[in-house]
C-alpha cells in the first residue's frame, strides 16, 4: 500500500481529510483578495468607475497617426480611451492586468514622455 494512502486513510478516519488544524482556518477570513477581477477608471477630478472582467466582450486597438484609441465593449458600457503609446495597455488588458487606469489631463502631457498615457476616457451605456 503507498505510504501517502495510508496517511490520507488515517486523516479520513480522524474526520480531517485536509489534514489542517481546524483552530488555524479561520472561515471568516476577508483580508485577501478573492479570484474577481476588476477594472477602475480614474479621473482627475476624483470620479472612479469599475466593471468586471467577466463582462468585458470585446477590446478594439486603433492606432492613429499621433493618438492611439481603445474602445472596451462590457455587456452594459462601452469604455473608449484616447492617449498615447496604448499598444502595451492593449496587451496588458487581453492578459486582464491592468486593475487601474488613471486618465492625465493633456495639458500635464510632455511630448517627450515615451510611456503610455491615457488623456481621455468616455464611458457610454450599451
Amino acid at each position: 500500500m503507498n505510504q501517502g494512502f495510508k496517511l490520507r486513510y488515517d486523516q479520513m478516519r480522524q474526520s480531517n481529510p485536509t489534514g489542517s488544524d481546524p483552530q488555524t482556518v479561520d472561515q471568516n477570513d476577508h483580508s485577501s483578495p478573492g479570484h474577481v477581477r476588476n477594472l477602475c477608471f480614474n479621473w482627475p477630478d476624483g470620479k472612479r468607475m469599475f466593471f468586471n472582467y467577466a463582462y468585458l466582450i470585446a477590446c478594439e486597438f486603433n492606432p492613429e497617426s499621433d493618438k492611439n484609441a481603445i474602445q472596451l465593449v462590457f455587456s452594459s458600457h462601452i469604455v473608449t480611451l484616447h492617449g498615447y503609446g496604448l499598444d502595451p495597455l492593449f496587451i496588458s488588458l487581453l492578459d486582464h492586468l491592468p486593475r487601474f487606469i488613471t486618465m492625465i489631463d493633456e495639458r500635464y502631457v510632455s511630448t517627450t514622455d515615451q510611456d503610455m498615457i491615457v488623456t481621455a476616457i468616455a464611458i457610454g451605456k450599451n
